[in-house]
């Protein structure tokens, strides 16, 4: 694999005419890393204004009809996706310059998100350190059986798994118990200190004082009309992102003796390649594999790293047309390097 060049037109880096290997290419990308405050600062003031907009419309329209609420429950549920993936970014330390800075935004953020910010930033940073290793799975990301596991499991353990993949349960049940129910406490980072505990049982607290100020501003029945359809589309559409970003057709998965960081989060990270609106909500977050490659990228920053490096763009590519026949892999075949479906792996066994 050959090493990036300069150019000697601006002295920018870019990628020869294949693409460097993963680790070369971290290079390059470390130069998007610096984040602007002035656009940060926007970024939040013209995500969190509609959704407070959105919010406040809704709850005036209730006399007009349920179904005007609903309706404009879709674009808030999408601003308030935006505002996870601020927080995801400030998780990361990319969103501002201080790691202070970033953290008390992020706890914030946290309290309209339903997550509380330095548990989950732990958990996904584990996420971001093992994702595509066979041996570390099980922690900050979906689980992922491969075809041998499954044939080993019980009937029982065979439809449990089989029952936590069905897209209802992905998708539907499974993200409202995450974001209402998992998060308020932080199971297993007890050997991480109280730090976890601490910040989370704050979240609980401060999202209770909120959630009581807003009921008592306009009562229990119009707030839980207005926000319960926004938050469990928002939650749908958060793990639907999460989902795909990593579980599709071929995506990489190795043991440890052959799994490699930097390799693993350009191959085994999609480009989900969404419409310009979608990518405006998605805070660009499906331009993933160069945010595990770099994930100190600000989410405004990654559309420059596509149109300067155009060779990205075809790595892991899916669209969204393309995104939903991932729904059926569910497990991974260590023979055929792939993720497969269940009826895929009962065919190869008979």
């Amino acid at each position: 694999m050959q090493r990036e060049a300069k150019s000697l037109a601006g002295g920018k880096a870019i990628l020869p005419a294949t693409v460097p290997n993963a680790r070369d290419l971290t290079q390059v990308l470390a130069r998007y890393r610096v984040p602007s405050l002035a656009r940060s600062i926007v970024e939040i003031a013209i995500t969190a204004g509609p959704l407070a907009l959105l919010w406040f419309l809704m709850w005036e329209s209730l006399h007009l009809g349920y179904w005007l609420c609903l309706l404009l429950a879709v674009p808030a549920a999408g601003f308030l996706v935006r505002l996870f993936m601020i927080q995801h970014d400030c998780g990361h330390g990319a969103f501002f310059h201080r790691r202070s800075t970033n953290d008390w935004v992020g706890r914030v953020l946290g309290v309209l998100t339903l997550t509380p910010y330095d548990f989950w930033r732990r958990t996904h940073a584990v996420h971001h350190s093992t994702s595509g290793n066979l041996d570390r799975r099980g922690v900050g990301d979906i689980d992922t059986l491969t075809v041998d596991e499954y044939r080993a499991r019980s009937r029982w353990g065979r439809l449990r798994y089989r029952v936590y993949r069905h897209p209802m349960v992905m998708f539907g049940v499974g993200p409202a118990y995450l974001f209402i129910v998992q998060h308020r406490l932080p199971v297993g980072l007890m050997r991480s200190g109280w730090t976890p505990w601490l910040s989370t049982m704050a979240t609980n607290a401060a999202i209770a004082a909120l959630v009581a100020m807003m009921i008592w501003l306009v009562g229990v029945g119009p707030f839980l009309l207005v926000h319960l359809p926004v938050m469990l589309l928002a939650a749908s559409v958060g793990v639907w992102l999460f989902y795909v970003q990593h579980q599709f057709e071929s995506t990489a998965w190795a043991h440890d003796g052959a799994w490699n960081l930097q390799e693993a989060a350009l191959h085994g990270s999609s480009h989900y390649a969404l419409p310009g609106v979608l990518r405006w909500f998605t805070a660009n977050i499906g331009v993933h594999h160069v945010h595990h490659l770099c994930s100190r990228i600000p989410c405004y920053r990654l559309p420059r790293v596509l149109r300067d490096h155009p060779r990205l763009g075809g790595i892991g590519r899916l669209t969204l047309l393309q995104s939903l026949s991932c729904v059926r892999l569910v497990l991974w075949d260590e023979g055929r390097k792939c993720l497969v479906s269940f009826r895929d792996a009962r065919r190869d066994c008979s």
